[in-house]
């Protein structure tokens, strides 16, 4: 009778020891996670390895950052004018509803998306001066 009572406490010790092991996983995971500002800034730093890159024939991606919890930014250059050529009608027309419908359906910024972080896009022309800022933000995106 004792060895079989042994053999049942051992039993439910091990059950209360990996149901004990698995609540502190999960509770430690949440607790040291790291927070979306890192997670941010790791993305930034991942996608500066990879740049200057060129976007298409006219646009070179040349670096990322982020700012806090709430903002990833993307540094563009136009590669062939200069601010006086860019017709900023023409990207407040076209490019601008382009990017947010990519930013909206992209499978791969869901998960900026779901956290409601604001993409900003800056744009320079072939001098290095500033073009334009497009904001992406989470109410562009969500309706």
């Amino acid at each position: 009778m004792k060895k079989e009572q042994s053999k049942k406490s051992k039993i439910l010790s091990s059950v209360v020891g990996v149901i004990s092991f698995g609540v502190f996983y999960i509770i430690g995971r949440q607790f040291f996670a790291p927070d979306l500002e890192t997670e941010l800034n790791n993305v930034a730093i991942q996608l500066n390895k990879q740049t200057p890159m060129q976007v298409d024939e006219f646009t070179r991606l040349d670096s990322a950052s982020s700012k806090g919890a709430t903002n990833l930014m993307y540094y563009y250059t136009i590669m062939n004018l200069d601010k006086s050529e860019v017709n900023l009608d023409t990207v407040n027309k076209y490019i601008r509803p382009s990017i947010i419908e990519n930013v909206k359906t992209s499978p791969d910024l869901k998960v900026y998306r779901d956290n409601n972080i604001t993409m900003d896009y800056i744009y320079f022309d072939k001098n290095g001066e500033f073009v334009i800022k497009l904001a992406v933000t989470p109410e562009l995106y969500n309706n």
